[in-house]
């Protein structure tokens, strides 16, 4: 009688998921990968990458390539022109964030050197949780749902905030924004190649400019800053 019960159980869950849409699947995926993902991740650069590795970047891709989709794995001319441009965009932002007192005291998060021996392996593995990132936030849960239509741009900002709590003040409040800008750029695109290189080179970029003197002296920027809401 019981093993009746988890058979009609098994059967009805199955038929239940049979019945959900791509987008249903990819967001229902999207969830259960974020919870696994917040719950099961420990610190530490290596850790990351096995964490981040399986929930974000193996996960949104095994999930595509069972269903036929590609999630914004392609490149194209239109893919490669919006990548030169969103990174030159947040490119001033990289170089002025490195010069505040809250992002030096927090980064890099996993130590590191600027002996090229220590920094290539590192910036490396700063590119591979960038496209780990960008495959579950732009892939999966924007580009991978493009079917809603522009408003799939808006679904990620959230998680992506919620991954940021923790980080500088200033950094967790332009993390929806970011998500949004990057959102969009990937939605034309039609690819997360933007956001990838964007994404991937400024954090790669901001660890070397922080391991180096400030760029310029941030006390005039911080003095006509004071009535922002967040510490700098």
């Amino acid at each position: 009688m019981a093993t009746a019960d988890v058979r009609s159980g098994v059967r009805w869950f199955r038929e239940r998921l049979g019945a959900l849409t791509w987008v249903q699947r990819s967001l229902l995926a999207g969830a259960l990968l974020t919870i696994l993902w917040t719950n099961l991740v420990r610190s530490g650069l290596d850790n990351r990458i096995v964490f981040d590795g399986l929930f974000l970047f193996a996960g949104p891709l095994a999930l595509a390539l069972t269903h036929g989709k590609r999630i914004g794995w392609r490149i194209n001319r239109v893919a490669i022109r919006n990548a030169i441009l969103l990174s030159l965009f947040v490119l001033p932002f990289y170089l002025v964030g490195s010069t505040l007192p809250t992002i030096r005291g927090f980064y890099p998060i996993w130590e590191t050197s600027t002996d090229p021996a220590a920094f290539v392996p590192h910036a490396v593995k700063l590119f591979f949780l960038a496209l780990a990132a960008e495959t579950y936030y732009r892939g999966l849960l924007c580009v991978g749902v493009s079917d809603l239509g522009f408003k799939a741009v808006f679904i990620s900002p959230v998680v992506y905030m919620f991954h940021h709590m923790g980080k500088p003040p200033i950094e967790f409040l332009l993390s929806g924004p970011t998500d949004v800008l990057f959102g969009a750029v990937d939605y034309k695109s039609n690819s997360i190649l933007p956001s990838v290189i964007a994404h991937g080179a400024g954090l790669v970029l901001l660890d070397w400019l922080v391991l180096h003197d400030p760029l310029f002296d941030p006390t005039g920027l911080l003095s006509h800053l004071e009535w922002f809401p967040v510490p700098l």
